[in-house]
This record gives structure tokens, sequence and C-alpha cells, in this order.
């Protein structure tokens, strides 16, 4: 029997308070899934209930900002995942950080912060800090995308996102967070699949 592969994510958030997988059958080579996994646009994820989601999620900052007195910040031109690796600079996916990848297998990405606040307060670490890190009062996300060969020329596309506390209280209020917003983000991780799935299907060659 074949050992099963280490992933990247059980080393990095081994254990966890929270977590979500979806899973979605694609009918593509893996090296294509990963391709367009990794090229993923998260702003070209479009639905009526995606787009609910997604302004539920960012209408806090935007009235926080307001009331501050200051203008909230213009929307990114793109949230591509892969720029976080390859342009962080530039990625437009504020909070996020690129934390490890395994061409062609698996790519995970990260967030800390005080997520149930309704201006977040986004803790800014190196990857190499993300593990260790347990300042009082935060959480941490860690959040993949893995693809594994299923038979011939089709690719079992994993999406998880992991969480957990940095102390007891933070515990508390992240998961009475999560029991509110667990349906928009399953929304939005299958949305994800869809639109992968659908692309690579599109990129790969009919087969007689």
């Amino acid at each position: 029997m074949d050992t099963p592969q280490p992933l990247i994510i059980d080393r990095l958030m081994p254990h966890y308070d929270a977590t979500r997988v979806d899973v979605l059958l694609v009918d593509a080579p893996t090296d294509v899934v990963y391709d367009v996994a990794r090229d993923l646009d998260f702003l070209e994820i479009s639905s009526p209930f995606v787009d609910a989601a997604m302004w539920l999620r960012s209408a806090p900052t935007a009235v926080a900002a307001r009331l501050r007195g200051d203008e909230p910040p213009p929307p990114p031109p793109s949230m591509r995942l892969g720029d976080m690796f390859d342009h962080p600079d530039d990625a437009g996916l504020e909070g996020w950080i690129a934390l490890a990848e395994q061409p062609g297998r698996e790519i995970v990405f990260g967030a800390v912060g005080a997520f149930w606040k309704a201006d977040i307060p986004w803790q800014t670490i190196a990857p190499a800090e993300f593990r260790g890190f347990a300042e009082p009062g935060m959480a941490k996300i860690a959040a993949s995308l893995t693809t594994v060969p299923y038979g011939e020329g089709r690719t079992l596309l994993a999406y998880e996102a992991r969480t957990v506390g940095t102390d007891a209280a933070a515990t508390r209020k992240f998961l009475r967070y999560w029991r509110l917003v667990n349906r928009f983000v399953g929304v939005i991780m299958r949305a994800a699949l869809r639109t992968i799935g659908e692309t690579a299907v599109h990129r790969t060659p009919s087969r007689v």
C-alpha cells in the first residue's frame, strides 16, 4: 500500500479549531488543473451568491473607514492567487501571505488577524513565522488548494481552510464568528472550485 503523501497544510497547521474542505472531481489532467488553480483570480469568481458574500465581507471595513473620515481603498484590479508568490507587493489580497508551495501538487496561503472584528487588524508576518505565531487575541487561517490524480486524465481538486485561535478567548470569538460566516465561506470555496474546474476542462484537448 502506498504511503499517503504529507500535505504542507498539515505541517503549517497540524491542529485547528475549525476547518472546511470542499472537493471537486475535474475531467482534466492534474498539471492543467494545478496551473489553473494557481492562476485563479478571486475577482473572476462570479455568481449572485458570491457577489453578495464578498460584499458582506468587505462592507464593515468600508463603513469603518468612512466613520474615521477616510475614503475606503479602491478595489484592486485583480486578486490572483499566484501573484502572492510571484508578485507579493501587487497581489491585491490584503492581509494574505504566501506560505508554501509544492509545484503541481499544493499551494498554501494564510492570514493572521482578529477576523471577527468589523475592521480587521491584519498582522503582517513573514511566512517562516506563521506556524509559531502565538500573539494573544488573534487567529490564524491556513488555506490550501491541492490536486491529486484520479484515474486517467482526471483530478481531485480540494480547497481547505483551517483556523486556530492563539488563545482561549480568541478561539471563542472566532468560533462565534465562524458560525455566522461558514455558509458564505462555503459558497465562495465551491464557486472557486467550479471556476477552476470549468477553465481546466476548457483548456484540455477533448479525448476521443
